[in-house]
């Protein structure tokens, strides 16, 4: 008994499938088997399989045949219809020449668009706020001023590529089971330009381009943070054949402040006080982005109390308004005292007992969250 599978079964077609049926069935398999995409051991035979099961019923005699009397039938008289190479090509070839799609050859002197390039500039806290105007290097390649990017020496031409005959693509025959194919590629010699150039500039060496460095003027926006994109049109690279230009995308990195951290249009400001002024009160400076401030601290705060300047954060970077600035408050416990300093807060602590209360423990951020949620 014959261990081939059901050719109905190895397409998924039933006996009555019309050809149509079984042509799509074998297009979908195929593409989905062949060992250029496939990269599973069993590709290849599955593969063939495939292909042997459509190299018979594709044909209305094999198909007829086989129906009539099973694998027997069609191997002996066509001879092994097994034996399906893969003599038609690459993954391109196949799917280019028999299912009508697949990688093409672009279109000679069609206008391509130029590319993007990228720039990362590095700017301090304050000019992430504010907001600055930096002039910047770029270095890019621009049309060659010398042939005006023909690649030929002034007084010179391109002349038609031989090879191609300035189509820019070479065409080859290629027979297959399939009959005879026409495999479309791009010229080696011109590279799809369908010229050449005898007599290259001296300037470009027939590359038609130059790399130069261009000094570029960016306005960085109030609001910016890590990873903000600034994009200047077309002062990327310039297209080819007419093409429109890339951008250029500045990418924005921003140091750390000294003092000052940045909660999305918040400035966060972490101040240390004693504990007399904790307990007693006090009215103390404390440093914004635009000066000093006074602030106010009541008598019984306690660590990680939050206080709010209003708009003194960072402004919105697409509408009105500013963020604010919150200070923390942290209450710094004195680890160097005096000896009076140290007979005072004995004669204190026998005021206020030895009871110890336990403390829900919340982070900085949980602190700041519930602050900004009252």
């Amino acid at each position: 008994m014959s261990s081939k599978r059901d050719y109905y079964e190895v397409l998924g077609v039933g006996r009555s499938a019309s050809q149509d049926e079984i042509k799509k069935a074998y297009r979908r398999l195929a593409r989905q088997y062949h060992p250029d995409v496939n990269k599973s051991p069993d590709a290849e035979a599955r593969f063939k399989e495939i292909n042997e099961a459509y190299q018979v019923l594709s044909d209305q005699e094999k198909r007829a045949t086989y129906d009539r009397f099973g694998h027997a039938g069609v191997q002996g008289r066509w001879g092994d219809v097994s034996d399906f190479g893969f003599g038609f090509g690459g993954f391109g070839d196949i799917f280019e020449d028999l299912f009508g799609f697949g990688p093409r050859t672009r279109t000679r002197r069609a206008p391509g668009r130029g590319a993007d390039l990228r720039y990362d500039l590095t700017i301090s806290f304050e000019e992430a706020v504010f907001g600055c105007e930096r002039e910047l290097e770029i270095p890019r390649y621009e049309t060659c001023p010398r042939c005006r990017g023909s690649g030929a020496e002034p007084g010179t031409s391109p002349i038609r590529c031989p090879q191609c005959n300035g189509s820019g693509e070479v065409r080859r025959t290629q027979q297959s089971i399939f009959g005879s194919f026409i495999n479309v590629t791009t010229c080696p010699r011109c590279g799809g330009e369908g010229e050449v150039v005898n007599t290259p500039c001296g300037e470009c060496r027939g590359q038609k381009r130059v790399r130069v460095t261009r000094t570029i003027s960016v306005k960085v926006p109030a609001g910016v943070d890590n990873g903000t994109q600034i994009r200047l049109a077309g002062e990327g690279e310039p297209g080819v054949y007419g093409g429109p230009p890339g951008n250029l995308y500045v990418v924005v990195s921003v140091k750390p402040h000294r003092y000052f951290r940045r909660q999305d249009n918040n400035v966060i400001l972490e101040l240390a006080i004693n504990v007399a002024q904790a307990a007693l009160g006090d009215e103390v400076t404390v440093p914004t982005l635009e000066g000093e401030e006074k602030l106010v601290i009541p008598a019984g705060t306690q660590t990680g109390k939050v206080f709010r300047l209003r708009g003194k954060g960072v402004p919105y970077l697409r509408r009105n308004g500013r963020g604010d600035q919150l200070v923390i408050v942290q209450v710094a416990v004195p680890t160097d005292l005096s000896d009076e300093q140290k007979r005072l807060f004995k004669d204190l602590a026998k005021t206020l007992g030895k009871e110890v209360i336990p403390q829900e423990e919340k982070s900085l951020l949980e602190k700041i969250v519930d602050f900004l949620k009252a």
